[in-house]
């Protein structure tokens, strides 16, 4: 799946004729799954999730474990890395999934555009429907769905009675399109919290989002399930412990790295508990070890970045965009220096609708020094002096880099009595993406 792909070329050809962003609303896409026969109404049990951080991880922590019990499942995520076929993972069979074949992602498109009678609609929208689409055609017992934008207005709140709601961390991001205070964009999220259906909150650092998720909650009358009041997770002896009403289970560290992927696992853990398919205690175990999430702390083990490296040299890639994400890599990081001790360099490259100093603030007396880096996959790519001024503004030395193959190779040249850095790529998926498909790694 390139590129070059029938299904790129028919998703190409929808980005000619309509806008590639977001214009919250669901008057259009109704509209369009209508046309197509209400697929939206055909899904199997369908967990929703939503959030600033933290959403991408427990929908693959669902997966996994919803996999591990020999459950067929669904599952749809954005945006994608390197192809577009990785926002559409269709069960193949009993624990057992696959990207969407080319071919039929391709048909589902056209479909889309052709029901749409070129109406005004985002892309996002179309490529919505056509999950819906997908996941009512092919059978399932499960479906997860990732909200792409917000909550309330994403095309993805058509949902009319899910299984479960979930709800991750929330915190300032998208503040254009979502309010600029943690209250509104709480708000935004809630707006997937149906009446009657179970709602799972993950952990909250900001009080006032968890009032407001709670009171959304009151009002309509979810069944509420709160990270640190009903269910929480610990790591003891190198272990992780999930406890909630029904008592304890010991478990395997989970296979992604970080602190904060115990409070992910422990809210996906509390989701499948609460809905229709609660898995066996032994599904949740190897559900810790089979995940995986492309792009979120993750090594480059082999590949053409790794060859021009110094010897020894680590490299890790991670997506987060915002100061929540920037605080939970940092922390990461620090867990990894406390076992091996490795100068770290960021190469960092943004879009211009995030925060940058508030996200370089978390590696404050951490990272080395800072390269930033041109954002290729977008045309909202921040200029490397503009994000480099606010690398230094967060209280980091930082230069400007063209690449990020340039930025490793001024580390190898001009910090040759450094041994064994440690680089970390990050600030944008679309950066992270453009990283993967050129070394060779994109998302199976």
């Amino acid at each position: 799946m390139t590129t070059t792909s029938r299904a790129a070329a028919e998703i190409d050809a929808l980005l000619g004729r309509h806008p590639k962003g977001f214009d919250l609303s669901l008057e259009r896409i109704l509209r369009l799954l209508t046309a197509l026969g209400d697929p939206h109404l055909r899904l199997p049990p369908t967990i929703h999730v939503a959030g600033t951080n933290g959403k991408g991880s427990v929908t693959a922590f669902l997966r996994a474990i919803l996999e591990a019990d020999r459950r067929a499942v669904h599952t749809h995520t954005s945006p994608h890395l390197v192809n577009w076929h990785e926002r559409y993972r269709l069960a193949s069979g009993a624990g057992t999934s696959r990207l969407v074949d080319d071919t039929a992602l391709a048909e589902a498109v056209r479909r889309a555009a052709n029901a749409n009678e070129g109406r005004p609609i985002t892309v996002f929208e179309i490529l919505t429907a056509v999950t819906f689409m997908l996941f009512a055609e092919y059978p399932a017992d499960a479906a997860v769905v990732e909200v792409g934008l917000g909550g309330r207005f994403d095309a993805t709140n058509v949902i009319p009675q899910p299984a479960v709601s979930v709800i991750t961390s929330i915190s300032l991001d998208h503040q254009s399109f979502l309010g600029d205070r943690v209250e509104l964009i709480a708000a935004e999220k809630g707006g997937i919290i149906k009446p009657g259906v179970p709602v799972v909150i993950g952990q909250q650092t900001e009080q006032v989002a968890l009032e407001v998720l709670t009171s959304i909650a009151d009002r309509v009358g979810a069944p509420l399930c709160v990270y640190g009041e009903d269910f929480f997770a610990y790591e003891e002896h190198g272990r992780m412990v999930y406890q909630d009403d029904r008592g304890l289970i010991d478990l395997p560290l989970p296979r992604l790295p970080g602190r904060h992927q115990i409070v992910n696992a422990a809210t996906a853990i509390a989701t499948l508990r609460h809905g229709p398919f609660p898995p066996s205690d032994a599904a949740v175990e190897a559900g810790m070890g089979r995940v995986e999430w492309f792009g979120r702390m993750q090594r480059i083990t082999a590949g053409p970045l790794l060859d021009i490296a110094a010897p020894g040299a680590e490299i890790w890639i991670d997506g987060g965009h915002n100061p929540g994400a920037g605080i939970a890599i940092a922390e990461t990081l620090a867990d990894m220096e406390e076992r091996v001790q490795r100068p770290l360099f960021l190469i960092t490259g943004m879009i211009n609708t995030k925060e940058p100093v508030g996200f370089f603030s978390a590696f404050s007396g951490m990272a080395r020094r800072v390269f930033t880096v041109p954002v290729t996959m977008s045309e909202a790519g921040l200029d490397p002096d503009e994000l480099a001024d606010a690398a230094i503004e967060a209280g980091l030395d930082a230069e400007p880099a063209n690449s990020v193959e340039e930025a490793i190779r001024l580390v190898s040249t001009n910090w040759q009595a450094v041994p064994a850095p440690r680089f970390l790529i990050c600030g944008s998926l679309y950066l992270v993406g453009d990283v993967l498909g050129r070394n060779g790694m994109a998302p199976q």
